[in-house]
């Protein structure tokens, strides 16, 4: 357990950074209690003169902050709702970039966690080639049956999960501490916050999860002629190291390279935009940091995706209420994408749908009288969201991690094509989506689906039975009991036939209860 005053240190460090940024002059005091606005004051004494924006200033102090605060940013850029449309923006650019490990520490750490020498299982093992704040990756080759195969090994910084650990019990230390004395800190749930972010950083610090999202999302787009995922060489990873198939490729941060190879760039727009919206909508699993930098487009032609440290999730009841929603904007039926937000149960049933309707009429028109290339998909789901939050829609922590994914998506494929119609190119993933599962062949698996509920409970009705029988001896033995304890009168006896009718309901009840739960479970 670290002592408050080694928080209070890292804290204090972390806090003359920010103040010699002049991060301090995004902060309200209007909202902060005396003592804490005396602070500020005091704070704002060390900003050094600078022409940068407020936010540019936040992603610069996090930056120079190190691995910790960079991931604090980066998760802070998917919370909108904590720190503002404008810093979460801003943040979205946070460099994700620091100096390499030495190549002996590297290799030591596979050799410790593989087992065997570094030389005994690659063929050839190259310098890193790039490194962000948790691992770094290099270039390597295997031997197969087949001949030599390039790959990428990623391996965790010497010492990250300790430093991580101790910044984020520091960020758990200033939370709670912002929470009592801070109602604005209190309604942000910033301890839940921090909470989240360990979660997340958790995932990152163990790259066989890494392994098994990238495996997953491979299984999910094998039959997608236009997109795929490098093959996961589960031999070669451990806890802090990943080795997965090398992508010979042009990655979509190189404009100039894709221009080069004659490529068709909008219709790779189009493909990065339908690709997000199919594992979104389709497999309810979708990669959640696709920047340029990740993403590029092989010999074949095909996008290809890697590192796949942050992924988000959907439920089939997430899945139907995006499509629904967008499709609803797309062909206007706002009663129809409102209903959507009562029945998933996001907003409170107390309020108007005719008045959420009108609400979301008001953010849907604009963009049908706007050109294509003006109308942005990210922007209208976060407009749609702040409205959202006048009825009483509480934060959805994965919706914003989608939105936040979109808004990244979105800036790729205009990228690609300044021009791209956003609603044209979704319309045929999200309509295939709802004809699938809401139209005719959705009601018929529905149906069996149904059918096989009830084979399961009518299945399971003969031992209900036998269970409420064997109550019902219970209770009648019971009662036959107490007859032959009851005086020898007629009364006794009409005493006794009363409690034998009264263990015959309770019986049946027992029974009613029994069916109720079982269909229940």
């Amino acid at each position: 357990m670290i002592p408050p005053f080694s928080h209070l240190i890292r804290l204090a460090r972390a806090g003359f950074v920010l103040a010699r940024e002049g991060v301090f002059a995004l902060v309200d005091p209007a909202a902060l209690p005396g003592g804490a606005q005396l602070g500020l004051k005091l704070a704002r004494l060390l900003e050094r003169p600078t022409t940068a924006s407020g936010a540019t200033r936040l992603s610069t102090a996090l930056g120079a902050l190190g691995p910790s605060y960079v991931k604090l940013g980066q998760f802070l850029a998917t919370r909108p709702d904590v720190v503002g449309q404008a810093i979460a923006a801003d943040l979205e650019s946070l460099q994700d970039k620091m100096p390499p490990f030495p190549q002996d520490e590297a290799e030591a750490a596979i050799e410790r966690a593989l087992g065997r020498p570094v030389h005994g299982m690659f063929a050839a093992f190259g310098p890193p080639i790039a490194a962000a704040s948790v691992a770094q990756v290099h270039r390597a080759e295997i031997e197969t049956p087949t001949g030599r195969k390039a790959v990428a090994v990623k391996v965790l910084r010497p010492g990250i999960e300790r430093s991580l650990s101790a910044d984020i019990q520091a960020f758990f230390f200033a939370a709670r501490l912002a929470e009592r004395i801070s109602a604005e800190a209190r309604r942000l749930r910033l301890t839940e916050v921090v909470a989240t972010l360990a979660r997340s950083v958790t995932v990152e610090l163990d790259l066989r999860l890494e392994a098994a999202a990238a495996s997953e999302m491979a299984d999910n787009v094998k039959d997608d002629p236009d997109f795929r995922v490098p093959e996961v060489e589960w031999d070669l990873t451990a806890h802090n190291v990943l080795t997965t198939e090398w992508v010979d490729g042009t990655p979509l941060s190189d404009r100039g390279a894709l221009e080069r190879r004659g490529l068709d760039l909008p219709k790779l727009g189009r493909t990065v935009i339908q690709s997000f919206l199919r594992h979104a909508v389709r497999d309810g699993f979708f990669h959640a940091d696709m920047h340029p930098g990740n993403l590029f487009v092989d010999d074949a032609g095909r996008l290809v995706a890697v590192d796949f440290g942050i992924m988000g999730r959907l439920t089939e009841k997430e899945r139907r209420f995006l499509a629904e929603i967008l499709y609803g904007f797309i062909s206007r039926d706002y009663r129809r994408t409102a209903e959507v937000h009562f029945e998933a149960g996001y907003v409170p049933s107390h309020h108007s749908v005719e008045a959420f309707m009108q609400a979301i009429r008001a953010i849907g028109e604009p963009i049908h009288n706007r050109s294509a290339e003006d109308i942005s998909m990210a922007k209208l789901l976060t407009l749609l969201f702040e409205v959202t939050a006048l009825f009483d829609m509480k934060t959805r922590p994965e919706l914003l991690l989608l939105q936040k994914t979109m808004v990244v998506v979105e800036g790729v494929g205009r990228m690609l094509d300044p021009k791209l119609d956003m609603w044209r190119t979704a319309e045929p993933v999200v309509r295939t989506w709802l004809e699938r599962h809401l139209g005719a062949a959705g009601r018929v698996e529905e149906a069996v689906g149904g059918v096989s509920e009830v084979g399961r409970f009518l299945g399971g009705v003969p031992g209900l039975l036998a269970r409420g029988s064997r109550i019902a001896e219970q209770l009648d033995r019971a009662t036959r009991d107490g007859i032959a304890l009851a005086p020898e009168t007629v009364a006794g006896i009409g005493e006794a036939e009363a409690r034998r009718n009264r263990g015959t309901t309770l019986a049946l009840w027992a029974i009613a209860v029994l069916l109720l739960l079982h269909l229940l479970g």
